[in-house]
């Protein structure tokens, strides 16, 4: 077994969720995203860029890259024999793989829109518990709570390929070593500082936010030493790429509600690979996650691929913004 199994099994093998069969699909998603740092790394050369023709359940362009990292993360963790179900951005309804006592919920490549100009591009993965067994039961596995968890994390292809991961007991961060091919233990118990000075959000929708945020980003802008403004503004539109820079510096990441022609407001992130995963990771860093007006984790989804708006990062940063949110400020 490899380093990153070997700590992943440490970390997991005293908690009361599981022991070391955890941390044998956590290492199926790193072998996956080993896969997938070295096809992201020739894409252009073997024509893996562009559209793939087609449009998934959520209505968005879907690349090629998009569905072969897909087939990639669903072969690896088929092959754990520990996977029943998996919840994909691209797959519309939910993969029975068998009796596996696991769901995995994947955003195989989250930030596509940036693989065609070199962007930074992640893979975000959720572990649950099944709840029963056999195919009756997918319905109910599919649509658990993010407080179900027993583990969630994301890999980042970027200038270097990094897993951050928690099993509940705090998060850790691995870099991928190219010359052996092994993932290296490089973050130790990661904590997210309670405050930050930078906000990523992307203020093209700034016209149709819901209430409260355009106030509170105006307040993040304007200029007081006395509270550390103003912000500086970071989006690079891969909330992998955000969430990471988050975690490490600070600060908050917002992708609000956006309200529609017929006066509501909704959501634009999946709850169950993008939302609760990255919200129990900066939860067991010390921050908060939160939809505007309650905890993610503690959001029942109704479908699998469910919207919720997202504010994510620095436990004060988030707690102010919620004020703005509900007109405390």
């Amino acid at each position: 077994m490899n380093e990153i199994a070997l700590r992943l099994a440490q970390h997991v093998r005293s908690a009361t969720f599981g022991g070391g069969d955890l941390a044998l699909v956590l290492n199926q998603l790193a072998v996956a995203g080993k896969l997938i740092a070295r096809e992201l790394s020739q894409a252009a050369l073997v024509g893996r860029l562009g559209d793939a023709g087609r449009i998934n359940v959520q209505g968005e362009v879907v690349k090629k890259l998009d569905l072969w990292a897909n087939d990639v993360v669903v072969r690896a963790l088929d092959a754990s024999d520990l996977v029943g179900i998996v919840v994909s951005e691209e797959l519309d309804e939910p993969l029975y793989l068998g009796e596996g006592p696991y769901v995995v919920c994947i955003d195989p490549v989250d930030g596509s829109s940036n693989l065609d100009i070199n962007g930074i591009v992640g893979t975000i993965f959720s572990v649950r518990r099944r709840r029963g067994a056999g195919r009756e039961t997918m319905a109910a596995d599919a649509v658990q709570p993010g407080s179900a968890q027993v583990a969630a994390g994301y890999i980042m292809y970027g200038p270097s390929t990094v897993l951050v991961y928690t099993a509940g007991q705090g998060v850790h961060g691995f870099t991928l070593e190219p010359t052996i091919g092994e993932f290296i233990h490089s973050h130790e118990d990661v904590c997210i500082p309670s405050r930050g000075r930078i906000y990523s959000v992307n203020e093209g929708n700034a016209p149709v936010w819901q209430p409260g945020i355009g106030r509170y980003v105006e307040y993040l802008r304007a200029h007081d030493k006395s509270t550390g403004r103003p912000y500086t503004a970071r989006y690079v539109g891969s909330m992998v790429a955000d969430i990471h820079r988050t975690l490490l510096e600070g600060g908050i990441f917002l992708y609000p509600a956006v309200m529609g022609a017929d006066g509501r407001a909704s959501g634009k992130l999946r709850l169950q690979y993008e939302a609760a995963p990255m919200g129990f990771l900066v939860e067991q860093a010390g921050g908060r996650a939160s939809t505007g007006g309650e905890r993610i984790l503690d959001v029942q989804p109704q479908v699998p691929h469910q919207r919720v708006p997202v504010m994510i990062g620095s436990g004060e940063d988030v707690v102010l913004a919620e004020d703005f949110v509900a007109g405390r400020r």
